[in-house]
């Protein structure tokens, strides 16, 4: 265990660090900048697939991996430039996962700290504390929602909660599903939800958009995105204004993406850089996220922080995000979609939404993702196990006492 030391070195893994378009990769940025805060410069742990997308192995080099994985043995890290660097590891603890029902063992140089596994990741480092943050359940409480093999995962996460010093997930909704899916310790895990710097860029709008004309979703086309309901309540609710789908094809879409394709008001854009997207949010009437399930639903916190209301879904982890802050309908109703959809043309609900929201969003910046961390990483410094609250002061302003 890590010696008593008050500013350890701290690392994370860089395998979403330098890629885009997904809530996990922004995420893991998001990870490293309050890191950054605490620590100054954060040691990345990084093999050479993680300077670009993760495409399917060749057939040798997947005979190579299960080659190399089957004996159970510790593999060295080397120090880099800011790095601890070593080949193929994050495939090869996958594969070292499936023969050993182990993580894959690391050595690493120089003083223990503290590691941040973004995704969770069957790899450690020996002598370190290790913290796998565990984005949600929905792999093992809705399988019909995800592309996860539920077994496999289920036998990933009991195997990280055995073996973990401590995990993470994003929101106290994400918590409890958690713990009753697994049956961990609830002293294990920590709801720590995430922190983002976010400010809109000078960036022009799609040609055809205008500031505050049009409604907006962002997110992958997926049936867990509940798009076909919302696009059903965007017509009924007899807005003019258009319904903006951001976000690429994501699993199944081949089985949504035609009936949007035949929905009036709908425009598809399915990528954009990250200062583009920024911008898309920014000038939006509302952001509109109804979605069946999530751990924590990230553009609601990045639409607040922007000054655009919100409407999301009632329950779980959307409606705990949004803290009292959003208009509020139940995903599964198309016509209360739609009758808050219509709210949001009230000029005064449209701009106690965008007055709530900056309030809410102030729960989510780096400094804030920074201070929860630091809790929990003097809490483990020191043998702890209790969960942190890190959400009292937004419960303080939702009962109206704020």
């Amino acid at each position: 265990m890590l010696e008593q030391t008050q500013n350890p070195p701290l690392a994370i893994d860089a395998r979403m660090l330098n890629r885009e378009g997904t809530g996990v990769a922004t995420y893991a940025r998001a990870l490293h900048h309050a890191l950054g805060l605490l620590a100054g410069p954060v040691i990345r742990v990084a093999d050479p697939g993680c300077s670009g997308p993760m495409r399917p192995a060749r057939t040798l080099a997947r005979w190579a991996r299960w080659t190399e994985a089957l004996v159970d043995r510790p593999r060295r890290l080397r120090h880099a430039t800011g790095e601890f660097r070593a080949r193929d590891i994050f495939r090869l603890a996958q594969v070292h996962f499936d023969r050993h029902h182990a993580p894959l063992r690391l050595y690493a140089p120089g003083p223990a700290g503290i590691v941040h596994w973004t995704y969770p990741l069957p790899v450690r480092i020996e002598g370190w504390i290790n913290i796998y943050t565990i984005h949600d359940a929905i792999p093992l409480v809705h399988p019909a929602l995800s592309s996860i093999d539920p077994q496999r995962h289920y036998r990933l996460l009991t195997m990280l909660a055995r073996s973990a010093e401590h995990m993470l997930t994003v929101s106290e909704a994400a918590r409890h599903d958690i713990i009753a899916a697994l049956g961990c310790d609830p002293d294990a895990i920590s709801a720590c939800p995430p922190g983002l710097e976010i400010a809109t860029p000078a960036v022009p709008l799609p040609p055809g958009l205008t500031p505050g004309g049009y409604m907006l979703f962002v997110g992958s086309v997926e049936p867990r995105k509940n798009l076909l309901r919302l696009a059903d309540a965007h017509r009924r609710s007899g807005l003019a204004m258009p319904l903006v789908i951001a976000g690429p094809d994501g699993w199944r879409a081949e089985e949504i993406t035609p009936l949007l394709d035949d929905m009036p008001g709908l425009i598809r854009i399915r990528y954009m850089p990250r200062t583009a997207l920024v911008a898309l949010i920014a000038g939006a009437r509302a952001l509109l996220f109804p979605t069946l399930a999530e751990g924590f639903g990230l553009p609601i916190a990045e639409a607040m922080g922007l000054g655009t209301p919100v409407l999301t879904s009632r329950g779980g982890a959307t409606e705990e995000i949004a803290g009292g802050a959003a208009l509020l309908a139940d995903p599964l109703s198309v016509e209360e979609l739609a009758g808050q959809l219509g709210r949001l043309n009230d000029p005064a609900t449209h701009a106690s939404l965008v007055e709530r929201g900056l309030r809410r969003a102030e729960m989510f910046t780096p400094a804030a993702f920074a201070r929860r961390l630091d809790a929990i990483h003097a809490r483990m410094r020191h043998g702890g196990q209790s969960p942190i609250e890190p959400l009292g002061a937004a419960r303080h302003y939702e009962d109206g006492s704020g």
